[in-house]
């Protein structure tokens, strides 16, 4: 498989794709079979433009409550012009460049399939745009998740028009000034084409493939740290017997529990002598929580791929069937109501880690209180418990699901929006959130685990904790811990999982 660039048209994209798109910092290109249908349904609508007795919505006649009004075809350019420029009110934090760049590929992917009426041109212009790291600037708030993600897309199409700003190569910029530096001109926007490049979900599916990228990597990792928590608090290892979850038969619980038993062969820790019969939920339950959690990935991940391969905007060119249709593709509900999902199965994962942290500061087990010497006139790791603690509270309020709010626009028309755009960017907060709270744990369980010397964990997490170690030394007095909690945090996000 090349990592050069990334085909699109209607063939179905894979996970796996857009990951390489990111990680390889690959460019894209649209097929020449794409190429054909974009020619051949723009042709259509040409076709369509010369009847000036017929009404199609967003082609000849006003957006939203104004969609009875006709517009005469000498003021088509001026009616695509004025959409792309009225509706960029946009607000809030920038949206990152790597989830601009996916915002930017899922419009071209939708544009491919030739449903939605525009030039070639446009494309290619996109297309250029992305190959050329000139990135619009986007802000967070904005979309309601109906419509589509108006705003945000309204934003990402400004430089097409010379309007904006844009992030050229690292420096932001005017973009007319970016497109003077690539003697591009302006694209001069025909009728339908403004409504396609804004009507659509690719803000709302580019956060969530986002975060589902950085959530399958914590879903392995929080399996990782759980495991040396397990080894640092001397559990017991029956909890996670294949026959126990073979006659429950979730594959996220089995799965998990094949994981704790994999990182923790060889452990000296987990094969002596226990004192206690049973651990607390939050080590036992590792794998009927952790699995839960990666049952609801896989059932997300299939959501936003069949987004991924589908055409959401308004209205649809069929060429083959003769018609124009006017419809709701656009409408967010698929995306939103998976996104609160997903902050749901995350949030779980970040709970039961600051449960374990609070377990290893306890003072149980022949560990220190707070894991430090001197416990008094140390403090040891008894604030970043609280740190977690902290986190693990706001996470439930960021668990607060978007997709049952709904607030009307364009005078009651769009009388039901799916605010999938807050539920993407609380969801993108999150993740970030859980990626803290398990940095806490890795960082808690390398100080329990030195205080259990000479004995050793598995070689596979002894070979961590050597590797961790050269970032974050062990805790001998109190210093200042935010210094390590970042390096933690960091060395989880870093962390190639592949390689265990």
């Amino acid at each position: 498989m090349s990592y050069n660039y990334l085909p699109l048209d209607s063939k179905p994209l894979n996970f796996q794709q857009i990951k390489h798109l990111l990680d390889f910092d690959q460019q894209v290109s649209i097929t020449f079979d794409a190429h054909e249908k974009i020619l051949a349904c723009r042709n259509f609508v040409d076709e369509k433009m010369k009847d000036s007795g017929s009404k199609y919505y967003g082609v000849n006649t006003g957006f939203g409550y104004l969609q009875n009004v006709q517009i005469n075809n000498d003021q088509i350019e001026q009616l695509q012009y004025n959409l792309i420029v009225s509706h960029a009110c946009g607000l809030g934090e920038e949206v990152p460049e790597p989830i601009v760049k996916l915002m930017m590929m899922l419009k071209i992917k939708q544009l491919s399939y030739g449903y939605s009426g525009v030039h070639i041109n446009t494309v290619i212009r996109l297309m250029d745009m992305y190959n050329q790291q000139i990135f619009p600037v986007i802000y967070t708030q904005g979309s309601l998740g109906a419509s589509g993600d108006l705003a945000p897309l309204s934003h990402m199409s400004l430089p097409l028009l010379g309007l904006g700003e844009v992030n050229f190569k690292g420096s932001r910029m005017p973009a007319t000034e970016a497109l003077g530096l690539m003697n591009w001109e302006p694209i001069h926007l025909q009728s339908k084409e403004g409504l396609a490049l804004i009507n659509g979900t690719q803000f709302m599916n580019a956060y969530g493939l986002y975060c589902l990228k950085k959530a399958e990597h914590l879903l392995k990792m929080a399996d990782l740290i759980a495991a040396l928590s397990i080894d640092a608090f001397d559990c017991v290892m029956e909890p996670f017997h294949e026959a126990i979850h073979a006659i429950r038969g979730h594959q996220g619980q089995i799965k998990t529990a094949q994981q704790i038993r994999k990182y923790l062969v060889g452990s000296t820790i987990s094969q002596q002598t226990k004192s206690q019969v049973q651990d607390p939920y939050s080590f036992r339950c590792i794998p009927q929580v952790h699995g839960a959690s990666k049952d609801a990935f896989k059932h997300i991940l299939a959501v936003f791929m069949q987004e991924v391969n589908s055409v959401t905007d308004n209205p649809n060119v069929f060429p083959d069937l003769d018609l124009i249709l006017s419809g709701g593709n656009f409408h967010g509900q698929p995306l939103a109501i998976n996104l609160d999902y997903l902050c749901i199965a995350m949030s779980e994962i970040a709970s039961i880690s600051e449960r374990r942290t609070y377990q290893l500061i306890s003072g149980q087990r022949n560990l220190p209180l707070f894991l430090v010497k001197n416990a008094g006139l140390n403090s040891g790791f008894m604030i970043p418990q609280y740190t977690a603690a902290g986190i693990v509270s706001e996470n439930k309020q960021l668990c607060t699901p978007s997709s049952v709010d709904s607030i009307s626009s364009s005078n009651n028309q769009e009388d039901h929006v799916s605010m999938g755009a807050n539920a993407a960017t609380k969801c993108y907060r999150l993740l970030q959130n859980v990626e803290k709270v398990l940095g806490i744990e890795l960082m808690t369980a390398a100080q329990a685990l030195d205080f259990r010397r000479p004995a050793c964990s598995s070689p596979i997490l002894e070979s961590i904790i050597k590797e961790f170690r050269q970032i974050v030394p062990f805790n001998d007095a109190d210093r200042i811990l935010h210094t390590d909690m970042v390096n933690s945090i960091n060395f989880i996000a870093r962390y190639e999982t592949g390689k265990l």
